[in-house]
């Protein structure tokens, strides 16, 4: 339970206290929990769906909301990570310079312009899914946003200069962790949606590519791994997921 604890202190503004020391292997069992965070933010993202669209409201205004209440409950940290990342990408400069770029607090145009894409179409998904009822597809896509970090920190090894958090958790995922958490979802996705079965499963293996590759992108463009690009890899696929669950064949 204490990695489920910090993974839940880390990745949530939940009052819960993780371990006094927090190491490795303590960062380490935190990450192979942080698709069970996922599980519960995406059943509150559910239920502020449900309200909303039990009061009158909107799909897209519930979908909105919806975003909106993801963003309190993570500290906005991982679309902050989004648009440090494509702030990094977009420079054009050497690592060093690109580091210097995610790390000044601002956000340029390649930045604000993830933002818009990625909370728009968030939005739109999760409402349209909302409208449809597909609420165990909310849940797996918010899941997927997890377990892209997962396998993030398996694919990575080494962590980029001066990154405090990428050296607690670069490598330290098992083949073992990242498949359970793979092929579980594969199972899951069948049952997405429904009528439907193999776009679940579609959903899961693209949006989890996606992220791999902006994962071996960005490790190469910036020397290995950060928090940054964890927060970029999360929200990728979230987006990716929502939207591919959200087509009506």
């Amino acid at each position: 339970m204490t990695g489920l604890r910090l993974a839940v202190s880390w990745l949530t503004v939940l009052p819960v206290r993780g371990p006094e020391t927090v190491d490795r292997s303590a960062a380490k069992r935190a990450i192979a929990c942080a698709p069970v965070v996922g599980v519960l933010l995406g059943a509150a993202a559910s239920a502020v769906l449900w309200t909303v669209g039990a009061a009158g409201g909107t799909d897209l205004l519930g979908g909105l909301l919806a975003v909106a209440g993801l963003a309190l409950a993570t500290r906005g940290m991982h679309l902050d990570g989004l648009a440090d990342t494509f702030d990094g990408l977009g420079s054009y400069g050497p690592p060093e310079r690109a580091r210097e770029i995610m790390k000044s607090g601002g956000a340029g145009p390649f930045g604000v312009a993830a933002l818009i894409f990625a909370i728009g179409i968030q939005a739109l998904a999760l409402g349209s899914l909302a409208g449809s009822r597909r609420w165990f597809a909310i849940v797996l896509a918010l899941a997927l946003g997890r377990i892209a970090v997962v396998l993030a920190c398996r694919m990575a090894a080494e962590a980029a200069p001066g990154a405090g958090f990428g050296a607690l958790v670069a490598g330290t995922q098992s083949m073992t962790t990242t498949a359970v958490w793979v092929v579980g979802a594969l199972a899951a996705s069948v049952f997405a949606v429904p009528g439907t079965w193999w776009l679940g499963p579609v959903a899961v293996v693209a949006s989890l590519n996606l992220a791999a590759v902006l994962v071996r992108h960005c490790t190469r463009r910036f020397d290995g791994l950060n928090g940054d690009v964890l927060g970029a890899a999360l929200e990728l696929t979230v987006t990716a997921a929502a939207a591919l669950l959200s087509l009506r064949p």
